[in-house]
């Protein structure tokens, strides 16, 4: 009796030296499609077009050629029911026994500038799925391979004629998954072309549901604690290069995309140290080496088993300072050869590069809670152009320099946030008290114990000082400026009071919480 399998991909790598396995060592019949059918003639080897086994031609520019009977009742007939095989004999229907497919590329397909609308609707695969699921939903006979990695894996299982069942049912559950994963990509493309003029402050492009279906990336050795176990799912090594170093950990990971996100809102030279997520030190200047010493000045302990990140190549003169101390991470475009050469002597320090082409505008948040989980945008819009000066005094030009620095870098600092600043650095960071006087006490504290004076300095809140105590203790620790949403229902007795001391106060109308 003929065996059959039938082959129809997009992905073509490694399909005809797998096809060449399938009739030399096991005799298959091969049925194939358009493209596919065409690369196997070419290779030599025997193929019947699926329009020819069916007696159906392609039809409808090829959007009509699997859906047959003789297709799809080759994959469904239960091998072991009789009136199954009573009504495939009848009807002309032979068992398939195999199929490779991978489907039409929509991913990529949306994924490119520009594309149109029909674009994305022809690259909608239908026959695809279909024979994906029939072969997987008859699993017990039929081997269903949609991933081109598992090609050497069935032939060595199907070589030594044991273990095939359990792979079947594996590739079936791959199958699933896929599919499922593709068709919520499609459903996602058309809740995104729903919103003909979409508003980026608008609460609107969340879908009624919300899936997400992830490739493992990763098992870690443990989570944020050892006793904790953890995976990484999705496309993280899609945007980081790891150059070397130990495997990234779980808090790492956390750590290498606050890290990502912060550096990302500077263009000059900057470095910022991150602890926690937090970033106990960050500042900007004509050179990273200038930087890296005002942004280590804000807090010489704290950076010790820290992330860095850098938002331009990591030559040597920032290698030898960062050097000096004990780090987790370092994250950067790239790094000269001679910065190479001396972290290679340190074997555990995790090198890591950013590859371009992800924006933050793309990504949303997930944070799973009691009963699901909850999804928002990232934080990412500017309020440039909307500051409202409140007080009586304007900010100087270097206060103004200030501010917008010490608003960037609050931004990621947990909440209750403070952030002292001068111009382009930071010099007290306080972070995710339950006031946010205690937040300014400890930024200030910071400071002190770095040696850094804070006359002079702007202070930066991540939302609205709730009582004038907050801008007085500002003021008190030597603050001339500060930036802040506003929103109090006491907003008239916080710039009283900053207009009684002197202190000139910005409003930016947005808040940045971060819990």
């Amino acid at each position: 009796m003929d065996k059959y399998a039938l082959l129809s991909v997009s992905n073509k790598q490694g399909l005809p030296e797998f096809a060449a396995a399938l009739v030399e060592r096991f005799g298959y019949r091969l049925l194939s499609t358009g493209g596919t059918a065409r690369l196997l003639a070419e290779k030599g080897l025997p193929v019947q077009e699926v329009g020819d086994y069916t007696g159906a031609p392609e039809i409808m520019d090829g959007r009509v050629k699997t859906l047959h009977p003789k297709i799809h009742g080759g994959l469904l007939c239960r091998r072991g029911d009789a009136k199954h095989r009573e009504e495939a004999e009848a009807n002309g229907i032979s068992m398939i026994d195999l199929v490779v497919v991978n489907l039409y590329p929509f991913v990529e397909t949306v994924a490119r500038p520009g594309v149109t609308w029909e674009d994305a609707i022809e690259n909608i695969d239908i026959g695809g799925p279909s024979m994906l699921r029939s072969a997987a939903k008859n699993h017990e006979s039929v081997t269903v391979v949609c991933d081109p990695g598992d090609y050497d894996r069935v032939l060595e299982t199907m070589g030594r004629d044991a273990g095939l069942d359990a792979l079947r049912r594996e590739l079936a559950r791959k199958v699933f998954q896929r599919t499922a994963a593709y068709d919520r990509t499609i459903a996602d493309y058309f809740e995104r072309e729903a919103v003909e003029e979409p508003d980026l402050n608008a609460m609107a492009g969340f879908p009624d549901r919300f899936e997400l279906s992830l490739p493992k990336a990763a098992d870690l050795r443990y989570g944020e604690n050892p006793h904790q176990k953890a995976a990484l799912y999705g496309s993280f090594f899609d945007h980081f290069e790891q150059l070397q170093g130990k495997e990234l950990s779980y808090n790492n990971i956390i750590d290498i995309t606050a890290a990502v996100h912060l550096i990302g809102e500077f263009q000059a030279p900057t470095v910022a140290i991150l602890k926690h997520t937090n970033p106990c030190g960050v500042a900007t200047a004509a050179t990273l080496a200038e930087a890296w010493d005002q942004a280590f000045a804000t807090d010489r302990q704290a950076p010790f088993g820290g992330i860095i990140a850098v938002n331009q190549t990591v030559d040597d003169a920032l290698a030898a300072r960062i050097a000096e101390i004990f780090s987790e991470v370092i994250i950067a475009p790239g790094f000269s050869p001679e910065a190479r050469e001396r972290f290679a002597k340190k074997k555990n320090l995790r090198l890591m590069t950013v590859r371009p082409g992800f924006g933050d505008e793309a990504l949303r948040e997930v944070r799973g809670v009691i009963g699901g989980v909850l999804v928002q945008d990232s934080d990412v819009q500017s309020v440039k152009g909307r500051y409202e000066v409140v007080t009586k005094r304007q900010p100087t030009d270097e206060e103004w320099k200030a501010l917008e620095f010490g608003w960037k870098v609050v931004k990621h600092v947990k909440s209750n946030a403070i952030v002292y600043a001068g111009a382009e650095r930071t010099l007290g960071v306080g972070a995710g008290q339950m006031s946010r006087v205690d937040s300014s006490k400890i930024a200030v504290w910071k400071a002190g114990e770095a040696g850094l004076a804070l006359h002079g300095s702007v202070v930066a809140s991540d939302a609205f000082f709730p009582f004038a105590d907050g801008l007085v203790a500002a003021a008190e620790a030597g603050a001339t400026a500060a930036i802040q949403p506003g929103g109090s229902r006491r907003d008239d007795e916080v710039i009283a009071a900053a207009d009684e001391r002197g202190v000139a106060m910005v409003f930016t109308g947005r808040r940045h919480f971060r819990h």
